[in-house]
């Protein structure tokens, strides 16, 4: 049942960031400054609002099967989620908050894109951990 919820809100996570990383940041770069700044503060808000449930469910189901069933691929992946809290807290969500309040964001919207390729990378890897143990 929790291998079962895991799997869930991994392949939750791999579509999110997929979609973020290949259609949302990149649109950013087609809005006019300003149009940005009004859509960014009302899409963060939202976003946020499937984001986060995703996230603590990953993060739950994750270290509860990390103290259920101690071994390398449970640690390994737990290990994985909180780098990738880390980087959600400390690197993007200033940088989006920034966003909000630059003139020129076009460089800041590259920032995005460029950087969240290691998010992507590894919530890709956490979701081929979950679907190998699963095997």
């Amino acid at each position: 049942m929790l291998q079962s919820l895991s799997l869930i809100f991994d392949t939750g996570c791999l579509i999110l960031i997929w979609l973020v990383q290949l259609v949302i940041y990149p649109s950013f770069q087609y809005y006019s400054p300003s149009d940005l700044k009004k859509w960014h503060s009302k899409y963060t808000g939202q976003i946020t609002v499937v984001v986060l449930p995703l996230m603590m469910g990953q993060l739950i189901t994750s270290s509860m099967l990390a103290y259920l069933e101690i071994s390398a691929l449970n640690l390994t992946k737990l290990a994985l989620i909180l780098i990738n809290w880390v980087l959600t807290f400390v690197v993007f969500v200033p940088l989006h908050q920034k966003l909000e309040h630059i003139a020129e964001p076009l460089q800041l919207t590259n920032a995005l894109i460029v950087k969240n390729w290691l998010r992507t990378f590894i919530w890709s890897l956490i979701f081929l951990l979950t679907l190998f143990k699963g095997l």
